[in-house]
């Protein structure tokens, strides 16, 4: 992983606890794909797809986040949930977009639809 990815996960990471979350996992690898971050905040578990970029010549974080993208992280956290974690919570996938253009921008997509 790239410093600036490394990066992006921390600062994702640090903003999602700061607002309640408890990271479960980083850097989750599975055959179907990796997932960034797994988190659990109230009655869910959250899996998270970190996005950041310094450089606006390569578009916005969240331009980046494709469908094929999603897919992967549904397929992964299918696992996750069926392999791994044994609770019954709410699943959901977010997008965390960071971008470090003039200055330090977080977005927090919730809730991403599922339904492809």
């Amino acid at each position: 992983m790239s410093t600036a990815g490394k990066f992006g996960e921390t600062v994702a990471s640090n903003y999602l606890e700061k607002h309640g979350y408890k990271i479960l996992e980083r850097n989750f690898r599975t055959k179907f794909g990796e997932i960034d971050i797994i988190a659990e905040k109230g009655n869910n578990i959250i899996f998270v797809e970190v996005k950041f970029r310094k450089n606006p010549e390569f578009g916005k974080a969240e331009e980046a986040v494709s469908i094929q993208k999603l897919k992967k992280i549904y397929n992964a956290s299918q696992f996750y949930l069926n392999n791994v974690y044994k609770k019954h919570k709410n699943p959901r996938i977010d997008v965390i977009a960071i971008n470090c253009f003039d200055k330090l921008e977080i977005k927090h997509y919730k809730n991403l639809s599922l339904d492809f």
